[in-house]
């Protein structure tokens, strides 16, 4: 799971700096606030990777989709980019979690499979 949801988080990172350059053209923002909101957004894309598969990863993976979608307010794309990420989050927690289960599997069956040594 923590591939494809960190993968998710690599690809918001972008996409959120991406954002605060077209933020930039609007005359009502300072450079200041879009920089300053844009990179903790960013920061919290990376420290996400890192946390994703600790209590309280997914949730906060989550809120991290809600302001996606919400920046939407001042960049109008990013309503759609954002349910495209929130959907791909979705997907990466639900098939990561799958993936992790079958893995835990297959370990079980080959560690009862293999004979003892002793």
């Amino acid at each position: 799971m923590r591939t494809l949801c960190a993968s998710t988080l690599i690809g918001e990172f972008f996409v959120i700096g991406f954002a605060g350059l077209v933020a930039m053209k609007d005359p009502d923002l300072s450079m200041g606030t879009v920089w300053t909101v844009s990179g903790i957004a960013m920061f919290l894309c990376l420290l996400l990777c890192g946390l994703v598969t600790r209590p309280g990863g997914i949730a906060l993976g989550w809120v991290l989709q809600v302001v996606l979608i919400a920046s939407g307010f001042v960049v109008p794309t990013m309503f759609v980019l954002g349910v495209v990420f929130a959907a791909l989050w979705w997907a990466s927690v639900h098939y990561g979690r799958k993936v992790d289960e079958a893995k835990a599997r297959f370990a079980a069956q080959a560690d009862a499979s293999t004979p003892d040594a002793a």
